[in-house]
């Protein structure tokens, strides 16, 4: 695991510069060294022209691909070649487990750099609704006679909030990339549903010192993924619902004016640092309102849900075939629900959480609806979202697996 925040000095510059950006060691690195300065400028013009939402994901994708620019591997033909035949013997296993069909339309090793490049979109989608609140918010946290005469350097205040968050955003995700196992591996597509994708590097990094060979963990996680893949192609509802249920909770999200007043104050425009500090400082750390608790609750429930399921449905392909599915399963287990560096991260900066707490509790009715109903009525549970279970649900798994038939013994799934 790496950490996801850097102190922004030496080589290391703040919004992705390089070192090719400083002044010249010549002539002392004097201010009146325009040549030295001109890059500098043309990057700094090209990031105060953003204008494509709250955050300024140009700048976050060129952090994010440099934060790991060091370290990037690309997937050889070989290992091209051993996700592919993994990702189809996953497949082929699933037949065997569950009524969903294939979900997958082409199998593919993604690098690091291809994880971020594919994503970007989506990560948009989830983080601007927050990003754009606390914009805002910092604009309100000016005084009222500054705000009154700031006129179009209001729009500057907007660019200077969506370098911010693309700088730390762009961290956030470089951490990500360099955790992530797969394409669905945060319990949500992040790219096309139908393509299924690992990370040969951190497959490898995942399975170091759980003393399994590497075909069998790579077998394991391409499991996983083309268990997301049946499910979120072939429920048609679900990806829009979780999209849904998260902006719903971003929305709530109320901002400490007071908090960023004090951010505000403690910012050095001279210092990059300082802005970092702000930032990462619980700045706008989200109050849980009752509203606020009643969204995570649902949240969580659903993330649950979807990785309860994929933990069953792969624990019964995999149980009686690969020796080591109990390890593994654990291990997948422990890594989803704690979380590493860089969920926090985004957790700490947007408020977003995408952790199964409940990943256990989730399993475990799932595996009762499928003692009692068979693998068709566990499946059929995802034809309505009406029919999913609740948080409470989650306490009895038993007691909801026996109210899925109506009193008058008539089954509601039949015919789903």
């Amino acid at each position: 695991m790496v950490t996801t925040v850097t102190h922004m000095s030496g080589g290391n510059l703040p919004f992705g510069f390089g070192a090719s950006d400083r002044e010249p060691e010549g002539n002392g690195g004097q201010p009146d060294d325009l040549a030295g300065k001109i890059p500098l400028f043309a990057e700094l013009q090209k990031l105060m022209s953003w204008s494509g939402g709250p955050v300024n994901w140009d700048l976050a994708r060129q952090v994010a691909i440099s934060t790991i620019a060091g370290a990037q591997h690309d997937p050889t033909v070989a290992e091209r070649q051993q996700v592919q035949q993994a990702i189809r013997l996953a497949d082929l296993w699933l037949d065997d487990a569950t009524d969903l069909p294939s979900g997958i339309s082409q199998a593919e090793a993604w690098s690091r750099i291809e994880w971020i490049e594919r994503t970007v979109p989506v990560w948009s989608a989830l983080c601007d609704p927050v990003a754009g609140r606390v914009v805002a918010a910092m604009g309100q946290a000016l005084p009222e006679e500054v705000r009154a005469q700031a006129g179009p350097l209001s729009g500057v205040l907007n660019q200077f909030g969506g370098m911010m968050f693309g700088a730390q955003l762009g961290q956030g995700l470089g951490g990500l990339a360099q955790e992530i196992v797969s394409s669905t591996d945060i319990g949500l597509p992040l790219t096309k549903v139908g393509t299924a994708a690992l990370l040969p590097e951190n497959v490898a990094a995942f399975g170091a010192g759980l003393e399994r060979p590497p075909d069998e963990v790579r077998l394991y996680l391409a499991l996983r993924e083309a268990a997301h893949q049946r499910l979120f192609a072939h429920v048609p509802w679900l990806e829009r619902h979780l999209l849904d249920t998260i902006d719903a909770y971003s929305r709530g999200i109320t901002v400490d004016t007071s908090a960023i007043e004090r951010a505000m104050s403690e910012i050095d425009p001279t210092n990059p640092e300082s802005v970092q500090s702000a930032l990462m400082g619980g700045m706008f750390e989200p109050e849980q309102t009752p509203e606020q608790q009643v969204a995570l609750r649902r949240l969580e429930t659903l993330l649950a849900l979807v990785e309860g399921w994929v933990d069953a449905i792969v624990q019964a392909a995999a149980a009686d075939r690969m020796p080591g599915a109990d390890a593994l399963r654990e291990a997948s287990r422990r890594r989803r629900a704690t979380g590493g560096p860089a969920e926090q991260t985004f957790s700490t900066l947007v408020g977003l959480e995408l952790r199964p707490r409940r990943l256990r509790d989730a399993a475990a009715l799932w595996w009762a609806v499928t003692e009692q109903h068979g693998v068709s009525g566990r499946d059929g549970v995802w034809a309505h979202r009406d029919l999913l279970p609740s948080a409470d649900d989650l306490d009895d798994p038993l007691g909801y697996s026996e109210r899925l038939y109506a009193t008058d013994d008539e089954d509601p799934l039949a015919g789903l």
